[in-house]
C-alpha cells in the first residue's frame, strides 16, 4: 500500500501515533537540562485516547520554550503541535497525519542535496509538493536519500501500527514506533548539521 492508503486505512489509535512521530522526528534539539521525550504524555495517551485533550495542552505547555524561537523548524513544529486535535476521533485524526506526513517529508527534501537537485530538475510542471504528492503515492522513485528514507518509515510505521490494532503487542508496537522515529530524528538532525557546516 502507498503511503496515502495507509493513511487513508488506520484506525485512531495509528493516525494519532504517525503524527507523533512525525512531530517528534521535526522538534528542535532540546535544551541539554530540559525534557528528552516531551512528546510522551500524547505518546501514552496514542494506545486508546485516554485523557487526549489533556495530555495535549500538558506537551503544549512542556514545549512552549522549546518552540518560542522563529526559525524554520520551530515554527513548523508550533504549527504541526497546534493543529493537533483535542477530539481523538478519525476524522480530526486523519487530517492531522496528514499535514504532519507531508510536513516532515518537505523538511527531509529540503536538506537532501540530491532531492534538491531532483526537485531543480523537474520541469516547471512538477514543483516540490508535486514530487512529494507523487512519492506518497506511487513510492520513493527518483527522490533522494533523506527523503527516501523518510518515506519508507513512515510506511514502515503506520504497518506496524496497522498489524497490530488489538491489544496484544499493541505496547511493543508503540515502542518499536519510537526507536524508529528517534532513528530518523538523528539522521535527519545530522543532516542539518552537516548543512550548516557547509555553510561556515
Amino acid at each position: 500500500m502507498s503511503l496515502l492508503e495507509l493513511i487513508a486505512a488506520a484506525d485512531e489509535r495509528g493516525l494519532a501515533a504517525s503524527a507523533v512521530a512525525c512531530l517528534d522526528r521535526c522538534l528542535p534539539q532540546p535544551a541539554e537540562d530540559s525534557d528528552p521525550d516531551p512528546l510522551r504524555p500524547l505518546r501514552a495517551g496514542c494506545a486508546d485516547g485516554s485523557g487526549w485533550p489533556d495530555r495535549l495542552a500538558e506537551v503544549r505547555a512542556a514545549l512552549e520554550e522549546l518552540l518560542e524561537a522563529t526559525d524554520g523548524t520551530s515554527a513548523l513544529s508550533r504549527k504541526l503541535l497546534d493543529a493537533a486535535p483535542r477530539d481523538f476521533s478519525a476524522a480530526p485524526l486523519r487530517a492531522w497525519a496528514d499535514v504532519c506526513s507531508l510536513a516532515v517529508l518537505e523538511i527531509h527534501c529540503r536538506f537532501d542535496a540530491q532531492g534538491v537537485a531532483e526537485v531543480e530538475a523537474k520541469s516547471e510542471s512538477e514543483d516540490r509538493t508535486e514530487l512529494l504528492n507523487r512519492c506518497r503515492t506511487e513510492g520513493p522513485e527518483g527522490a533522494g536519500p533523506l527523503l527516501a528514507g523518510e518515506l519508507r518509515r513512515q510506511i514502515r510505521i503506520l504497518e506496524i501500527l496497522a498489524e497490530t490494532t488489538d491489544t496484544v503487542g499493541g505496547g511493543a508496537a508503540l515502542r518499536r514506533v519510537l526507536d524508529l522515529s528517534t532513528e530518523g530524528r538523528r539522521v535527519l538532525r545530522a543532516a542539518v548539521s552537516r548543512q550548516a557546516r557547509g555553510r561556515a
